[in-house]
């Protein structure tokens, strides 16, 4: 399900040259500020997940955790962060993944989760997809019963859904 204009969308800013020069950055900062938007932000982010039996969130850091614990909260599922490494204790599974503007590695707490947990992955932004399939590989290597994927934001033309497994839901809730 993508909403293009929903009465929240204009509480997402653009950011030019962030956090590099030729980079668009879809700020959510003003929408997170605004308690109305927000919550409609994520009842919209759950509703095509309501019915799927969630079990648990795993969110993106650092975005994907404010949005992925709150659709934990509206699906009454649990919440596993998706780290950069050094961030968590004990031991951790890492996976390295490229950016558009370089790479980058996220790790999850080894055994955060039960074998054939149901999980959602959970992100701001698709841009290129890089680090939403580094946390498809991170949730498959916790041996997580992947139901797919929710993002606040898709931009359309970097390509970020071709990298998605076909088969494999990918909701975009705004797409640019």
């Amino acid at each position: 399900m993508t909403n293009t204009h929903p009465d929240w969308s204009g509480a997402i800013r653009d950011v030019a040259d962030f956090p590099r020069p030729g980079i668009r950055f879809k700020d959510i900062t003003p929408l997170l500020a605004d308690a109305a938007g927000f919550r409609a932000a994520i009842a919209a982010m759950a509703d095509p997940w309501r019915a799927a039996g969630v079990q648990a969130v795993l969110g993106v850091e650092a975005r994907g955790f404010i949005l992925g614990a709150a659709l934990a909260l509206e699906l009454g599922a649990g919440f596993v962060p998706v780290r950069k490494p050094g961030k968590l204790p004990g031991a951790t599974l890492v996976q390295e993944y490229a950016l558009e503007y370089g790479s980058d590695r996220i790790e999850v707490c080894a055994g955060a989760i039960a074998p054939g947990t149901r999980v959602l992955l959970v992100d701001d932004v698709l841009a290129t997809g890089g680090t939403l399939a580094a946390a498809l590989l991170l949730a498959h290597r916790l041996e997580a019963e992947v139901l797919g994927a929710a993002v606040l934001v898709e931009l359309d033309g970097l390509g970020g859904r071709q990298r998605w497994p076909g088969g494999l839901p990918l909701q975009a809730t705004l797409v640019y």
